[in-house]
């Protein structure tokens, strides 16, 4: 196949989406298929024109991707990089060189490629892509929405209540509360508080990324990720920081924390967390594959954090080591993923 690998953007979680695009590029090559790796944002502006010859040629297409810091990338660097100055986030022939691909695997992460916009593009213009399709992107990427969602499908949830900017504390008076922005990924802007003064200054830290937050009780215990493929529950996985909460220096630097998978659970807890995990996937009509995140306090209760619609692909994440347990080696999760990708569009 010829395959596009979208990634890069100018979401917040821009390094990561590098990383798990130059991961699935590599994959991808080693699996056969014939592959380009390509920056939504910065595009093929060195290229005058392209065609499918680009699928051939010899180019080193992982050449500029850097490692994963431990703090969000700086947007306002990366705009300053593209040469036309457009604030259009397709960059330059990306959206041609899609056109002329068998499928993009999209390696995009948080706004700008989770959340529906892309996809949507895609469909108008009879693109196919991995991943699942424009409405359930969205959804699953509101986690205020999303809450309801998996309410309404007796998918249990920590209590709490969506924020708009300029609306104060609203009262709020469980302590310790977390608080994140509604669409951020990779916990970006999410901070925990256990009193009033913290509060405020959480708000504002999310705030300073979106106009709407989730405030939800601090839920302490154990926390977990399941993979669903197909709408099947894979292998639960255990995530435990060394230091701290699941925050993106954690989540993105090797050695933050421990991992396991399979979770130490019984097996009671087992099935129930997946079952959970496909009733989310359900809640929001998603598609080929996503990730559930869960908390689980010390006496056992379960609760749902959110639906991550593109899980990450990156050295340290949790769904390609979910895929292990049951056999499934990083090139052919890859694989595996294009074909139920690819199965959308013979329904």
């Amino acid at each position: 196949m010829n395959i596009v690998v979208l990634a890069g953007g100018t979401s917040t979680e821009r390094d990561v989406s590098l990383i798990t695009g130059t991961k699935v590029y590599e994959a991808l090559k080693q699996n056969g298929h014939n592959v380009i790796l390509v920056d939504l944002f910065l595009g093929l502006e060195e290229m005058e024109t392209v065609s499918s010859d680009i699928f051939t040629m010899e180019y080193n297409w992982v050449k500029n991707v850097n490692g994963i810091t431990a703090e969000n990338p700086d947007i306002e660097q990366v705009k300053a990089m593209r040469k036309d100055k457009s604030d259009n986030i397709f960059g330059a022939h990306v959206l041609e060189v899609c056109q002329m691909a068998d499928m993009v695997f999209m390696a995009l992460h948080g706004s700008n490629g989770e959340d529906g916009r892309i996809q949507a593009t895609f469909d108008l213009m009879g693109i196919p892509y991995t991943g699942t399709g424009y409405l359930s992107s969205a959804l699953a990427m509101d986690k205020g929405i999303s809450r309801k969602f998996f309410q309404s499908h007796d998918v249990p949830v920590a209590a709490g209540t969506t924020m708009t900017q300029g609306s104060g504390s609203s009262g709020w008076n469980v302590y310790p509360c977390i608080v994140k922005p509604c669409c951020g990924g990779s916990s970006v802007g999410v901070s925990i508080a256990h009193n009033l003064e913290e509060f405020k200054k959480a708000l504002a830290d999310a705030f300073a990324f979106e106009n709407e937050v989730v405030v939800e009780q601090f839920i302490k215990g154990r926390e977990f990720s399941v993979g669903v493929i197909e709408g099947k529950a894979l292998p639960i996985i255990e995530i435990a920081p060394i230091e701290g909460f699941y925050d993106y220096k954690n989540k993105y630097q090797a050695g933050s924390t421990v991992e396991t998978c399979p979770a130490v659970l019984t097996e009671d807890q087992t099935r129930k967390m997946q079952m959970y995990a496909e009733r989310a996937y359900e809640a929001l009509g998603i598609e080929s594959y996503a990730r559930i995140d869960f908390m689980m306090d010390e006496s056992g209760k379960m609760y749902c954090l959110e639906a991550n619609t593109l899980p990450g692909m990156t050295p340290t994440s949790l769904l390609p080591q979910e895929a292990a347990v049951i056999g499934y080696d990083f090139n052919q999760l890859c694989d595996w993923i294009l074909k139920v990708s690819k199965a959308k569009y013979t329904k």
